[in-house]
């Protein structure tokens, strides 16, 4: 019996000890390289770069009221526990008046009730707007190894609800941090707003759609402004970098903030995109014209929707004439 007992006790503390050892792993952030086991805090610069030029999107590309440009940078570094925006999931109210509006404080809301519930977020990071498609704006951000993941959004401006960003990026490999990132940024689509174009008018998406990455074939309308059936692959519309700062460059402007003593461009090797000339259906057939009984001609006209550029296709002509028997003749 007493033999039963302490096989009995035996079996009930292994079990307890797996039961414990489950569920902490359980209460790990899931992931290759999830745990962090760097030095507690990095500080990092990041330079966020504008490559939203005529020449590589010239389709609507908005010249004016408003001018292209971005927004303000919000971001933060955070747990997996925490999520800003994911691809394929739906936006949630912040980002939603954040792409559409430019608005932050919904999403500010969510940020620090996050933080506040899980202990998810570390800190909050925002750059200034850039006020052109092409220019730089940069600021610096603190990970800690129990948050080595930054996420943040930029709106593009105008737009329905369109917005680049970076979800959840690990800065932490292993035992160290990362001392240089960079990122290439593509057009994402918040899922609330159904416009085709950087100017569409305000129309909700009912029900709202999750977010999808924007591409030149996607959506497959022609009205989308970013739709360039001829290519492969949309270029960046955007760039980050961030770059780990030592000890004795803290509180010091980014390394890779040169801008130009009187402009906001970035001298950059810049992408071509050619853009084929588009025309309107043609228009009926006017009247037949000429004398009696001798063949006349008739014409029918379309217009230009969209002009080429990059050497684009050309436009077709714009007129057509064909031979006609005059009517009404006495």
């Amino acid at each position: 019996m007493e033999n039963l007992m302490f096989v009995y006790c035996s079996c009930k503390v292994i079990w307890t000890l797996l039961v414990t050892i489950l569920g902490y792993a359980s209460s790990l952030p899931v992931g290759d390289d999830s745990i962090c086991t760097a030095e507690e805090l990095a500080k990092y610069s990041i330079i966020f770069t504008g490559k939203w030029s005529q020449t590589a999107f010239p389709k609507q590309y908005p010249l004016y009221r408003p001018p292209a440009q971005w927004s303000s940078m919000l971001g933060v570094t955070h747990s997996s526990d925490y999520s800003m925006w994911k691809k394929n999931e739906y936006a949630s109210n912040g980002v939603r008046d954040f792409a559409e509006k430019g608005e932050a404080w919904v999403l500010m809301k969510e940020i620090e009730e996050a933080g506040e519930k899980i202990q998810s977020v570390h800190g909050i990071f925002s750059a200034p707007a850039i006020s052109s498609g092409t220019g730089q704006t940069f600021t610096e951000l603190e990970a800690h190894s129990r948050h080595p993941l930054v996420s943040f959004v930029v709106r593009i401006v105008p737009s329905p609800d369109w917005f680049v960003g970076i979800d959840s990026l690990n800065l932490c490999e292993g035992d160290h941090w990362m001392e240089e990132v960079s990122v290439d940024l593509f057009p994402y689509d918040a899922g609330t707003d159904s416009g085709f174009t950087f100017s569409s008018p305000n129309f909700a998406t009912i029900p709202q759609d999750t977010v999808t990455e924007i591409t030149c074939s996607s959506p497959s309308h022609p009205a989308n402004s970013f739709y360039y059936p001829k290519l492969k692959i949309l270029p960046p519309i955007a760039q980050v970098t961030m770059v780990k700062l030592k000890k004795n460059q803290l509180g010091l402007s980014a390394p890779y903030f040169n801008l130009p003593a009187k402009s906001n461009e970035i001298i950059d090797s810049v992408s071509e995109t050619p853009l084929d000339c588009e025309v309107s259906q043609w228009s009926s057939w006017g009247l037949c014209r000429g004398l009696c009984r001798k063949t006349g001609t008739k014409i029918r006209t379309r217009f230009v929707l969209l002009q080429p550029a990059n050497n684009g296709m050309p436009c077709p002509n714009l007129d057509e004439e064909t031979g006609c028997e005059p009517e009404n003749c006495v």
